[in-house]
């Protein structure tokens, strides 16, 4: 296992490394991590709604068979039925127990429903942060790919401007040199 703990740990310095270098790369990744948290969240408070809808169908339910017991308690305290009215007070206050868990739970998963859309709101404007830095970034590299460019045409422009100069020389020279030449030849022909 070492050379793999080696190996792994050499490909993250190597990844940290190379987002370091990309930092634009750094933050799509990061912008994209935040979007897979933000759809995880989701699905989980999607889920927890579930639950707690459960739980309330659940303490409706129970509450309907405890209102059912509680009726039953008092017909068979009301007929003489004391036997009969202790086991119905039993069920009726089993049935209030498990109520009582079941709201319990239910609480806790409105609790975290709450805490999941708290975590929700701090992804999003994590992600709004890291889209703006981005586009920032995006923008910046823009600028320099642009400043790159101007320079670049610069070079050109100031080359084609350095032979144009030459070239003006150039025709300087040959007319300079035509014209002592003629003169030349005129001397020549006056001898």
């Amino acid at each position: 296992m070492g050379l793999f703990d080696d190996l792994s740990r050499f490909l993250e310095n190597r990844l940290e490394e190379f987002l370091r270098n990309n930092p634009h790369l750094e933050l799509e990744a990061l912008s994209e991590q935040l979007r897979e948290q933000e759809e995880d969240t989701l699905k989980l408070i999607a889920d927890l709604h579930l639950q707690e809808k459960r739980s309330q169908e659940e303490i409706l339910s129970i509450a309907q068979e405890i209102q059912k017991w509680h009726d039953r308690v008092a017909k068979a305290k009301a007929s003489g039925r004391q036997d009969l009215a202790a086991a119905a007070q039993e069920r009726e206050a089993a049935l209030l127990r498990e109520g009582n868990q079941r709201w319990g739970q239910m609480q806790g998963v409105k609790e975290r429903i709450t805490q999941a859309k708290g975590l929700l709101q701090k992804i999003q404007q994590r992600r709004q942060e890291v889209q703006a830095k981005a586009a920032e970034a995006q923008t910046a590299r823009a600028k320099a790919q642009a400043q790159q460019r101007l320079e670049t045409a610069g070079w050109g422009n100031q080359t084609s401007s350095y032979y144009k100069s030459f070239d003006d020389l150039e025709e300087k020279f040959r007319r300079w040199e035509t014209e002592d030449e003629l003169e030349q030849m005129k001397r020549n022909m006056g001898k």
